[in-house]
């Protein structure tokens, strides 16, 4: 009986281990944060996301736009501003059941819903117009794939620096720039905090 009971609970904790969460640390000039990834929800995006990070894509990319009461918005060029070669774009995920909501990690993209690569945006307010409403080109909304759980003040304290007009034709541009020195995957969460 005993025996049982151990090797319940043993697959127990395997099928739990094997259900967390992948999780990524982002090492920037102004501190670190952490971000949960759920790809149950994502499972295209997360798995893109976790290619560019192990390839070493994000590593001295900088938050190219930042928009107090918004988002930041990064993972695309480089402190020379230059763009970055990427992979192919992605399907979009939007439908996903997850908002656009404060801490969320989404896909930017273009006006073609389907055309997200690296980029990311992280949200720093409640952002409903960009929830998937519709399979439509205009109702397709931006993918959400992950969460900030840790360092959120980090991400705060990046919404306030100062900005101004950028390489033609981008705006919203940290005078000074911010960073992005590393994203490194670190141990998985044991459980979701969706």
């Amino acid at each position: 009986m005993l025996k049982t009971l151990f090797a319940a609970f043993a697959l127990v904790l395997s099928f739990t281990a094997a259900a967390a969460n992948p999780q990524v640390e982002v090492r920037t000039n102004m501190g670190a944060f952490v971000l949960e990834l759920y790809p149950e929800n994502a499972p295209g995006t997360v798995q893109n996301f976790l290619q560019y990070v192990k390839d070493g894509h994000y590593n001295g990319t900088i938050f190219h736009r930042v928009m107090p009461g918004f988002m930041i918005q990064g993972g695309g060029f480089t402190r020379q501003f230059e763009e970055k070669p990427t992979r192919a774009a992605i399907k979009n995920e939007a439908g996903n059941g997850l908002r656009n909501g404060v801490g969320m990690v989404s896909m930017a993209r273009t006006a073609d819903p389907h055309s997200a690569t690296a980029q990311f945006f992280i949200n720093v307010a409640e952002n409903p117009t960009l929830d998937f409403k519709a399979p439509t080109t205009e109702g397709y909304g931006y993918t959400p794939f992950g969460k900030v759980v840790k360092g959120m003040d980090v991400v705060e304290r990046i919404t306030k620096v100062p900005t101004g007009p950028g390489k033609p034709p981008h705006a919203d541009v940290p005078v000074k720039p911010v960073i992005i020195e590393r994203i490194r995957v670190i141990e998985a969460a044991s459980a979701p905090t969706k």
